[in-house]
């Protein structure tokens, strides 16, 4: 493992500029208050300020072949971010990810590993992983 990586460096700076919620039902309480905000500038990117539309419908999934199947799924979202939205939903995910890696730090994880351990299962499995 490569220990000066991203995550290492992104979980070494939360480690160190945590003070105020050290305890782990602080970190349980805020990671779900952050997942709330990055749910929320979603929907106000739809609801205020229309840059994007959800239109959502049945998925179908009886296709001979999983890559006809793969080909067919829609992700509902029609549009694009604007600038205003994608920036507030990137510093959504970003205090997200703190609170992600300051639960690993508490769980004494190491975020860096759990990532390499599921991009393998991804690179081995494929999409099966998914079933």
């Amino acid at each position: 493992m490569e220990k000066d990586s991203l995550c290492n460096k992104f979980q070494n700076a939360v480690s160190d500029t945590q003070l105020r919620h050290k305890s782990i039902l602080d970190i349980l309480t805020k990671l779900e208050e952050s997942n709330a905000r990055v749910n929320r500038a979603i929907v106000k990117s739809v609801t205020s300020c229309g840059c994007i539309e959800i239109n959502a419908t049945k998925q179908c999934y009886n296709k001979p072949s999983l890559q006809e199947v793969k080909e067919s799924l829609k992700n509902h979202i029609e549009g694009e971010l604007c600038e205003t939205c994608r920036e507030k939903i990137q510093e959504e995910l970003g205090n997200h990810m703190y609170y992600v890696a300051s639960l690993c730090d508490a769980l004494e994880l190491n975020l860096d590993d759990i990532i390499s351990k599921e991009f393998d299962e991804l690179k081995t499995l494929g999409i099966y992983s998914l079933l």
